[in-house]
């Protein structure tokens, strides 16, 4: 894995991580186990990409026409990724950094302001971290099988979706669906906000770092579906953790869509569909997970 110490700049910049969530004893929200799994079919059809352009790189604005697909209607959890290590003996990158050892070793994560203190850079690499112990040495996935999994590569996200049948979804086909799923078609921040600017999706509220009040109920990572679905039937394509497309964004990086926990309104717009942010394909981080999506057979006469 490389380029490290540039990648944890790019992240500040961006404004999305953590490696704080809240304990299961206090959540009592998420989706029963006979949804984790299940897709959604998204029917064809045209939109427009980048539309309200917030940042550069949202640029340019077109009107695409997307085919059917299926997407699964949460993000990855760690259950169904341990399932698919416990079938292979999968080894992901940020295992395989740490065995690794040397000064680039290990994966992404973020210290959460205590109160109002926060560190000036609160983004370290830490080897140890990895998919099973996301927030490094000591920490397990004890009662978390229903959150996301993290600390994963774009190339460990793409070995699961093959084994699991399916693959990663282009970045257009994600836009496309988070865009179908706006619960107020004409505001393209209606995923992470109400009318009335209170959270339905799992971001930061407050002053990025330095404090957050929680009003999404979250300081970290949420299980899956603890926010209500969008219109198309889809939880937590706004916020909660970023997700891999398979769309390059330019030589060795793959795009990222749909904000994390730490996108805020002063200093990260990201929950938007529009929104999109490159990453080095064999990095990983407390805060990038994946969901995955499967081709619909076209219909025959």
């Amino acid at each position: 894995m490389i380029r490290r110490a540039p990648l944890l700049v790019i992240f500040l910049t961006a404004a999305c991580g953590g490696d704080k969530q809240a304990t299961t004893s206090e959540v009592t929200c998420g989706l029963p186990p006979s949804s984790i799994g299940q897709f959604v079919d998204v029917p064809g059809g045209s939109f427009t990409k980048g539309a309200s352009p917030v940042y550069n790189e949202e640029a340019p604005t077109l009107a695409l026409h997307v085919a059917p697909f299926a997407l699964q209607v949460h993000e990855v959890t760690n259950d169904q990724f341990a399932a698919f290590v416990n079938a292979t003996g999968y080894v992901t990158d940020a295992e395989k950094s740490a065995a690794a050892g040397g000064p680039e070793a290990g994966s992404a994560v973020f210290d959460l302001p205590d109160g109002a203190s926060a560190r000036i850079d609160p983004w370290r690499l830490v080897p140890g971290a990895t998919w099973r112990s996301p927030a490094g040495p000591g920490s397990s996935l004890t009662d978390k099988g229903a959150w996301p999994v993290v600390h994963v590569s774009e190339h460990d996200a793409a070995a699961y979706a093959s084994w699991a049948g399916g693959r990663l979804p282009t970045e257009v086909e994600w836009e496309y669906a988070a865009t179908r799923g706006l619960p107020d078609p004409m505001d393209s921040q209606s995923g992470a906000y109400d009318g009335e600017d209170h959270p339905v999706a799992n971001t930061w509220q407050g002053i990025f770092p330095v404090a957050n009040t929680q009003a999404d109920g979250f300081a970290g990572a949420a299980p899956v579906g603890c926010f209500p679905p969008d219109k198309a039937g889809l939880y937590d394509m706004i916020g909660n953790v970023w997700e891999w497309t398979d769309t390059p964004y330019a030589a060795g990086s793959h795009t990222l869509k749909g904000g994390s926990y730490l996108c805020a309104d002063n200093f990260c717009r990201r929950y938007r569909p529009a929104a999109r942010q490159p990453q080095d394909t064999d990095f990983s981080s407390i805060h990038i997970g994946f969901r995955i999506a499967k081709d619909i057979p076209p219909a025959t006469e």
